[in-house]
């Protein structure tokens, strides 16, 4: 009476076996993945990449995610941002994620240091990894392998109307006490869906079309700190870390657009002789 369960059993793990054999595993050769391959000969033309460039860039990841959804990561430069030497962009690529290419930050001198935190989905056992491209026009990269699977078709945390209806809410402040002429950790919060377009709505069984923050441009002064051109791999209701440098006082601004080319802003002044105000939800 068993026989033709376990028969159907065998035969359905004999179709999903090449599947489960093609997954990322932590000894890959990270530089031989073909999706990586692909983009690295598509953005950089055989242009050399140091993958030894832990004296300029690091990524900091969990290798296992408790919420493949929401994965923290870290990209932390290893020496400031000058006039003479900085960080121009850092390129970020999650190689087994449904739209592997997660973004590029574009960072200046006036960023003080070209480094971000961010939350990102994951779809699938992957290796991450970051290239840095400094203004002398070196690329570096640094890669890590995670564990998690299912970030990109999770369900959303609310209804495709309620998030809609609510995105657009920006929180912007200093986290510390600036200090004029050092770089200073700000954050930035943006109320949005960030919708993959992935995932089932479990009420009507359909699927939301993508809808997601696709641009974060930040100044101080007038000048620009940090650019982000990212996608759906970023996490429902963007968060991002990052420095810039204050000088006396001014307006540190965040202008944020999405995919529905709706525009959001944060501003929040700052004086660098005293506590940092922080600016209300709008």
């Amino acid at each position: 009476m068993t026989s033709r369960p376990i028969a159907a059993f065998a035969a359905l793990f004999v179709t999903l076996a090449p599947c489960i054999a093609q997954a990322a595993q932590p000894d890959d050769d990270p530089d031989k993945v073909a999706r990586w391959l692909d983009f690295k000969e598509g953005t950089f033309k055989g242009r050399t990449i140091d993958t030894h460039g832990d004296a300029v860039i690091k990524l900091d990841a969990p290798a296992r995610a408790a919420d493949a959804a929401v994965v923290p990561i870290a990209i932390n430069a290893q020496f400031p941002q000058t006039p003479s030497r900085y960080i121009s962009k850092v390129y970020l690529f999650i190689d087994e994620n449904p739209e592997p290419y997660a973004g590029s930050f574009e960072f200046t001198p006036e960023s003080g240091l070209a480094s971000i935190e961010t939350r990102v989905r994951v779809e699938d056992y992957t290796f991450m990894r970051v290239i840095a491209e400094t203004n002398d026009g070196h690329l570096y990269s640094a890669v890590r392998f995670v564990k998690a699977s299912g970030g990109c078709s999770a369900p959303a945390g609310k209804d495709d109307e309620a998030g809609e209806r609510e995105a657009g809410a920006v929180r912007l402040q200093a986290e510390g006490k600036p200090a004029a002429g050092k770089p200073e950790l700000a954050q930035l919060m943006v109320r949005h869906p960030n919708r993959t377009g992935m995932a089932m709505n479990q009420v009507t069984r359909n699927y939301a079309t993508a809808y997601f923050v696709r641009k974060v441009a930040v100044t101080y002064a007038g000048k620009p700190v940090m650019t982000a051109n990212v996608n759906f791999s970023i996490s429902e209701n963007p968060n991002f870390r990052f420095y810039f440098v204050p000088s006396g006082s001014g307006e540190l601004k965040a202008h944020i657009e999405d995919t529905k080319n709706k525009n959001f802003e944060g501003v929040v002044a700052i004086d660098a002789q005293s506590a940092p105000q922080t600016s209300a939800m709008k």
